[in-house]
């Protein structure tokens, strides 16, 4: 059909409007479609144990720790002695034996190996020390 030229005003009106009914047919598809798509992944991380107290915990003067210092070539220092690999549990669990609640404190040099520091944490944990600490410098 064609138009005339002399329509009236009416018709005119209802052309000018913008059907906005298809616009948010798409848009609510689109909606639903995302939603339905999405993944909600649950990321894995690490659960840290916080200090208790803001504070740091005073240290007693009269409590000793048993210092293991591992230097750069592997080798081990306790008590200013050096020692061998398969004495390291030996000596930290006479050192323990004299001082029941001194802690094991790992001093490891920058350029040491990380199998060094392991062999001293498990070497404590089998000579019955359970507080282990890695010093940093």
């Amino acid at each position: 059909m064609r138009r005339r030229f002399g329509s009236s005003a009416a018709d005119s009106s209802d052309e000018s409007e913008i059907n906005l009914t298809p616009m948010l047919d798409v848009v609510f598809i689109m909606l639903i479609f995302f939603i339905v798509t999405a993944t909600f992944v649950k990321e894995v991380g690490l659960d840290v144990n916080q200090p208790d107290e803001d504070k740091p915990k005073t240290v007693d003067p009269d409590k000793k720790s048993i210092v293991v210092r591992i230097t750069s070539r592997d080798r081990y220092i306790i008590a200013q002695r050096d020692v061998d690999e398969r004495n390291v549990r030996a000596n930290i669990e006479r050192l323990h034996a004299e001082i029941p609640e001194a802690p094991v404190i790992i001093q490891p040099h920058e350029d040491s190996s990380t199998e060094a520091m392991i062999h001293v944490m498990d070497s404590a944990r089998l000579a019955g020390v359970y507080n282990v600490s890695l010093a940093a410098q």
